[in-house]
C-alpha cells in the first residue's frame, strides 16, 4: 500500500503533467478513507516552489448536471478565499465543508450577503500549481460519464491541474452498457426492421438486437477513447483488509466487552469476510455495528450465553449481511426459513431433494461455517433484523429460549442431532450413548410418529452397515410398539413425503416396507381421530349458532368428508331443529361442495345414504308443513348427490340388492 501511496505522491510532485490519475477499487472497498486519511494528509503535507499543496475533494455521487461540479468547486475554493471561514476550520479541525453548509454558504452569495469584507485575493485563486482536484464516484454520477470526462480533461490538459479520479470501472462499464436500455432497443429494432434484418434467421433475433445497439451506442469505447488520452495511469486499489478491519474494531474501543470480544475474534471476522468473495468493507461495518446491537441484547437478557454461541452469532451476523446486502442472492433464501431446525433438515436433505434453495443453504453452510462446529447456526431473529431493519423482541426471545433450553444447557435430545445433522458429525466415543438414548425415547413413544419412521431408517442403515449390533427383526418390533405408544400423543401428518424426503440415508432398503404400511395405517387413524374431533367442534353449532357452523364450514370442511366422522341420528336431530331458511342454506352448501369436489368427499357417502334414510322414515305419514316440505326437498338433494355415486360407497352384497330393486 505505501507503494501506491508513494506512486501517487510522485505524479503530485512532476513538475508538468497533462493527464490525470486514477484510483480503481470495488464498492465499499475503502478508496475515500485510502484518500482521506492516506493521500489527502500527504498532499497536504508537501511543498512545491515555496508552496504549500491544496487538495479540492468532490464527490460526484448523484450530480445531474456540470453546472453542479462548477457549483461544487466553486465552494470548496471559497474556503481557500475567505480567512474568517479558514480560521473556524482550523479551529474545529474540520477539512471539509459539510454539503449542509455548502448549501447555506450558496444561498448566502446569491442573496448578496457576503462571508467577510476582504478582497478577493486573484493570485490565490487563479494559482493552479498548487492544487491537486479529487473527483470520487465517478460511476455514481447522474451525467453522461463521456461529458464529465470531457469536462474534467478542461482542467488537466489547458490548466495542468493535477488530477485524480477515484471509481470502480467495473460498474462503470455495466452503467455504460446498461443504461437507457429500453430507448435503445427500440431504436435497435426499428433499424433492423427497417433495413429487412428482422426477418432473416441466419442469426438469433437477441443477437442482431445486441450487435446492432452495441454499433449505434458504443458507449464503451467512447470512454475507452476519452480514457486515453485523460488518463495516464490506473492504479488498482487492493488494500490489506486484515490491516484496514483490524482500525474499524477500533471504533468499538469505548464499549469494554464488545471490543475485547472482537479482538479475539478477529481471525472469525477476517476469515468470514474473505469467505464472503466481495471487499465491500462497507458491508462490514453496518454487520458489526448491526453485531453490536445483538451483542447488548443478548447480554443484558441472557447473560451466561455460551462463548461459541456468540462467536456463531459473530459469523451468522456477518455472512447474511453479506449474502443479502452485496446482491448475492434474493431475500427469500432466508425468509421462508423459520427456525435452526429447519435450517439443518434443509442441510441434512439437500443431497435428497431437488431443490434449489436446498442447495445454496448447503453451500452458504459449507462456506461460512467450514470448519467451525456449532450446534445452532442459524438465527431467525438476526436474519430478520438484517433483512427489515426491525429487531424482532418475540423471536429474539423465542430464539434464545430455544438455545439456553437445549444448545447451551446440553439437553438436545439424541433423536434430533440424528435428525438435524449428518450423522457422520457424532463421535465416535458419543455414537454408542446416543443410539441406546434414542431407543429409549423409541420403547416410551417419546418422539413423533413420522420421526419414528425417519430414526428406523437410519437404524435400519446402521445395522446394515454394522455400526450397532441389534438385529432387524427386534428393532423393527421395538419400533412397532413405539409407533403405537407415540400415536397416542402425535398429530396427523399431512406432508408425508416431504417428511420422508428429509431422510439423508440413499440406500432406503426393503425392511423399511413394514415400517411404512405401520405408519399409514397409524396416520390414516390420527386422520380419522382429527376429522372426528373437528366434526364434533363444528356440528355443535347447529342449530344454535348457525353463522358459527357456515364460517367454519366454508373454510375447513367443503373438500373434506366431514360427515363420516358424526353419527347420522344426532345429524338429524340438529339439521330438524334448525330454521327453515337454515335446513334449505344447509342443503344448497351440500349440492354446492358436492359438485365442486365429488371426489374428495366420496368417503362419506355412507353415512349421506343413511340420513337420507333417516329423514324419509321421519316424514312418513307426517302432514305437510312448510319444515315437512323444506325436509322432503332436503330429502331429494341427498338423492341426487348420491346418484353422482353409483353406489360404489355400498359393500358388495348391499349394492347387488339395490341394483334388484332397481
Amino acid at each position: 500500500m505505501e507503494d501506491l501511496v508513494e506512486s501517487i505522491l510522485d505524479y503530485v510532485r512532476s513538475e508538468y503533467t497533462d493527464y490525470a490519475i486514477m484510483i480503481n477499487g470495488e464498492w465499499g472497498s475503502g478508496k475515500t478513507h485510502f484518500w482521506n486519511n492516506k493521500i489527502k494528509k500527504k498532499i497536504e503535507s508537501m511543498q512545491l516552489n515555496g508552496k504549500r499543496y491544496t487538495t479540492i475533494y468532490m464527490s460526484l455521487y448523484g450530480i445531474s448536471n456540470l453546472e453542479e461540479i462548477s457549483k461544487k468547486i466553486f465552494i470548496e475554493t471559497t474556503q481557500l478565499m475567505d480567512k474568517n471561514l479558514r480560521k473556524y476550520m482550523n479551529a474545529n479541525e474540520q477539512t471539509t465543508i459539510p454539503e449542509y453548509a455548502k448549501t447555506g454558504i450558496d444561498m448566502a452569495n446569491f442573496f448578496g450577503v457576503t462571508q467577510t469584507g476582504d478582497k478577493l485575493d486573484y493570485e490565490e485563486f487563479f494559482s493552479t500549481d498548487d492544487k491537486v482536484l479529487c473527483f470520487d464516484d465517478l460511476e455514481r454520477a447522474n451525467v453522461d460519464v463521456i461529458d464529465i470526462l470531457g469536462y474534467i480533461n478542461n482542467f488537466v490538459e489547458h490548466d495542468h491541474i493535477k488530477t485524480i479520479i477515484i471509481c470502480n470501472e467495473k460498474e462503470l462499464s455495466t452503467k455504460l452498457k446498461s443504461s437507457n436500455l429500453e430507448m435503445k432497443t427500440f431504436i435497435a429494432t426499428y433499424l433492423l426492421d427497417k433495413q429487412d434484418e428482422l426477418n432473416k434467421t441466419d442469426k438469433p433475433m437477441v443477437e442482431k438486437i445486441q450487435e446492432k445497439i452495441e454499433h449505434v451506442f458504443d458507449k464503451a469505447n467512447d470512454y475507452e477513447r476519452i480514457k486515453e488520452k485523460l488518463i495516464g495511469e490506473t492504479f488498482e486499489y487492493a488494500p490489506k483488509f486484515d490491516y484496514i478491519i483490524n482500525g474499524i474494531l477500533m471504533r468499538y474501543e469505548n464499549n469494554t466487552d464488545l471490543i475485547r470480544f472482537l479482538r479475539e475474534n478477529t481471525g472469525l471476522i477476517i476469515s468470514t469476510f474473505n469467505k464472503s468473495g466481495t471487499r465491500n468493507l462497507r458491508i462490514l461495518k453496518h454487520a458489526l455495528n448491526d453485531f453490536m446491537k445483538i451483542y447488548e441484547m443478548v447480554n443484558k437478557s441472557y447473560p451466561n450465553t455460551s462463548h461459541r454461541v456468540m462467536q456463531t452469532m459473530l459469523i451468522f451476523t456477518i455472512a447474511v449481511s453479506f449474502e443479502i446486502k452485496a446482491g448475492k442472492i434474493t431475500k427469500d433464501k432466508f425468509m421462508n426459513i423459520k427456525d435452526n431446525d429447519e435450517y439443518k433438515s434443509i442441510l441434512v436433505s439437500s443431497r435428497i431433494l431437488m431443490d434449489n434453495r436446498q442447495f445454496y443453504i448447503k453451500e452458504f453452510d459449507s462456506n461460512y461455517y467450514y470448519n467451525f462446529k456449532s450446534e445452532y447456526r442459524f438465527f431467525k431473529f438476526i436474519e430478520y433484523y438484517v433483512r427489515t431493519r426491525i429487531f424482532d423482541m418475540k423471536l429474539f426471545k423465542e430464539n434464545m429460549e430455544t438455545i439456553r433450553n437445549t444448545v447451551d444447557t446440553e439437553n438436545l435430545p439424541a433423536y434430533k442431532r440424528l435428525l438435524t445433522e449428518e450423522y457422520w458429525k457424532i463421535s465416535d466415543d458419543q455414537f454408542e450413548d446416543v443410539i441406546e438414548e434414542i431407543l429409549e425415547d423409541v420403547k416410551e413413544g417419546k418422539i413423533k410418529l413420522v420421526d419414528m419412521v425417519k430414526i428406523f431408517a437410519y437404524f435400519s442403515y446402521f445395522s446394515r452397515k454394522g455400526l450397532i449390533k441389534y438385529d432387524l427383526k427386534i428393532l423393527k418390533a421395538m419400533f412397532f410398539a413405539g409407533m403405537n405408544v407415540s400415536s397416542l400423543s402425535s398429530e396427523y401428518c399431512p406432508n408425508v413425503d416431504e417428511e420422508l424426503g428429509k431422510i439423508a440415508i440413499e440406500e432406503v432398503a426393503e425392511d423399511m416396507e413394514d415400517i411404512l404400511k405401520h405408519f399409514h395405517t397409524l396416520n390414516n387413524q390420527l386422520l380419522d381421530k382429527m376429522y372426528k374431533e373437528k366434526a364434533e367442534e363444528i356440528m355443535k353449532f347447529i342449530p344454535m349458532r348457525m353463522e358459527k357452523f357456515y364460517e367454519k364450514f366454508d373454510k375447513e370442511c367443503m373438500d373434506i368428508p366431514i360427515f363420516k366422522y358424526y353419527d347420522t341420528f344426532q345429524l338429524f336431530q340438529r339439521i330438524s331443529c334448525a330454521s327453515n331458511e337454515d335446513i334449505v342454506l344447509i342443503k344448497e352448501k351440500l349440492l354446492d361442495r358436492a359438485n365442486k369436489y365429488p371426489k374428495q368427499i366420496e368417503p362419506e357417502m355412507k353415512n349421506i345414504k343413511q340420513l337420507k334414510q333417516i329423514i324419509d322414515d321421519y316424514l312418513k305419514g307426517k302432514e305437510p308443513t312448510i319444515k315437512i316440505v323444506m325436509l322432503k326437498e332436503f330429502s331429494k338433494s341427498l338423492d341426487m348427490i348420491l346418484s353422482k355415486y353409483k353406489l360404489s360407497f355400498l359393500p358388495k352384497k348391499e349394492e347387488n340388492a339395490e341394483q334388484e330393486n332397481v
